[in-house]
């Protein structure tokens, strides 16, 4: 018995290793000591390749400033007209339509590629201390555009000789500082450089009466697991005194039909209501033929969301999963939280039809009827550009292949004509990229998309997203139309 066991092992121990896979002897061979030596050796590696990349970023914006029809790229502020430019004064510009390619090579939106081009301007021109340690390997392209980012958006902006201050102090520290520091240095720069506007309410005496602290802010970028957010709002006392009043009205009524829910929880709900009845909105149009619903309450402002949650046939009923997808904010939803918002007796619930995705839908004309501009954008989901994340429902629907308006009058056939197979969600952006560049795409199967970029770069783009086609070569694209 002895024998057969020393014969089994050396068997097993085989066998073990070749589960294992190759390499894995070798992996166990090093120690602890030339492990973390390899380990610090790649983020070496990985630091000097990021260093070369901005590098190479701002090489690629200088071949491809502003032309005629390529416009300077900037950062649009959200909720304002006002336009930021990708890096601070005294960076040159950079034609908006090339930041694209940039990004698609790299794996990024546009948005992300924007920035990185803004960050190695910034460094480059504004920052040259940092930029040098950057490319020395002194200081991690990380921490660099960390700077980067906060110079460039600094509220005042910053002169050039302010952000070569920020230069001088950061770098004097290899980059070595925190947010909190950084902050704290710009604030510094702000006030040595005479850059902030007067400001009254920084008056110790009468400085209360220049600021309006009022507000109301929903923070929708923090949502807890239970499928809630934070509301935040500063008013007036006696809007105040009112609402707490009407809360606490609203919060006692709960509780007398029954509910056994917290005041906190029914207080919150109560809130709730008030948005959805409209209380103000019903007074100002009082006797101006205001709808009121069977129980003579105003009807509720009528907020759409759209979910869709998968479903199957169990016998003659139709069950539907516990997960499903809420299109605004792209998030996750309960079918418990779904059915806890249809409960309320104030919302009005509308069940569309089932849409066949792969149904091949037709217009006659130009213009896009709805069933099949929504077949479009449940297909899609989302804009079908390369690494684009931009939300379907407020993208443009692209023909793939470009209407011709003058087909019928020509006696031709239409080359585009309003189909499933011949329509694309957008945004604006990329599609504004597609109609004016050498940008161009096809349409391969229902919701798959190929693209080809002005240098030959091939990309394919589904529901699931996007992975690069290697067998590129040199474009062999057409001029667009410019009709």
């Amino acid at each position: 018995m002895a024998a057969s066991v020393s014969v089994a092992c050396p068997r097993i121990e085989r066998m073990i290793d070749t589960l294992a896979g190759p390499g894995t002897g070798e992996a166990d061979a090093l120690t602890a000591s030339d492990l973390l030596a390899s380990i610090r050796e790649q983020r070496q590696v990985e630091n000097a390749a990021a260093a070369r990349q901005l590098d190479l970023a701002a090489r690629w914006a200088d071949l491809h400033p502003p032309e005629s029809i390529h416009s300077a790229a900037a950062f649009t502020v959200p909720g304002t007209d006002h336009e930021e430019p990708l890096a601070g004064e005294g960076c040159p510009l950079v034609a908006e339509f090339c930041i694209a390619e940039l990004g698609t090579v790299l794996g990024m939106s546009s948005t992300s590629a924007k920035k990185l081009i803004g960050h190695a301007l910034e460094l480059r021109h504004r920052l040259p201390r940092l930029w040098s340690q950057v490319q020395s390997g002194r200081v991690p392209a990380w921490r660099a555009r960390s700077v980067a980012e906060t110079t460039i958006h600094s509220t005042p902006s910053l002169t050039r000789e302010a952000a070569a201050f920020v230069d001088a102090q950061v770098a004097a520290v290899a980059g070595r500082v925190g947010p909190a520091q950084l902050d704290r240095l710009v604030a510094e720069t702000i006030k040595r450089y005479d850059l902030a506007a007067p400001d009254p309410a920084a008056d110790p005496e009468d400085g209360y009466l220049s600021v309006d602290p009022r507000h109301a802010t929903l923070h929708d970028d923090d949502v807890h697991f239970a499928g809630t957010m934070r509301f935040e709002a500063e008013l007036d006392i006696a809007d105040a005194l009112d609402l707490n009043q009407a809360l606490s009205q609203k919060a006692a009524e709960q509780k007398a039909l029954g509910s056994t829910e917290s005041l906190d929880v029914r207080r919150a709900k109560a809130l709730g209501d008030l948005a959805r009845t409209q209380t103000a909105l019903d007074l100002h149009t009082a006797g101006q033929g205001s709808s009121r619903t069977e129980d003579k309450l105003p009807v509720a402002r009528e907020v759409v969301l759209h979910a869709h949650f998968p479903a199957e046939s169990v016998g003659e009923q139709t069950v539907f999963g516990p997960i499903g997808r809420l299109e605004e904010g792209q998030r996750l939803v309960l079918l418990d939280q779904l059915q806890s918002w249809c409960g309320d007796s104030r919302t009005k619930i509308t069940i569309k039809p089932v849409i066949d995705l792969n149904a091949h839908l037709t217009a006659p004309g130009y213009d896009i009827p709805d069933r099949i501009r929504d077949q479009v954008i449940l297909r899609d989901r989302t804009c079908v550009f390369p690494w684009c994340t931009r939300p379907a429902r407020g993208c443009d629907v692209d023909h793939v292949i470009a209407y011709d308006h003058d087909a019928a009058a020509e006696g031709q056939a239409q080359p585009g004509p309003t189909t499933s197979a011949n329509l694309a969600c957008l945004c604006r952006f990329h599609h504004r990229l597609k109609t004016h560049t050498a940008w161009r795409y096809r349409m391969v199967a229902a919701g798959v998309f190929e693209w080809t970029s002005p240098h030959g770069h091939r990309y394919r783009r589904d529901h699931t997203g996007t992975v690069t086609i290697d067998d590129h070569g040199p474009p062999d694209i057409p001029r667009p139309c410019r009709r």
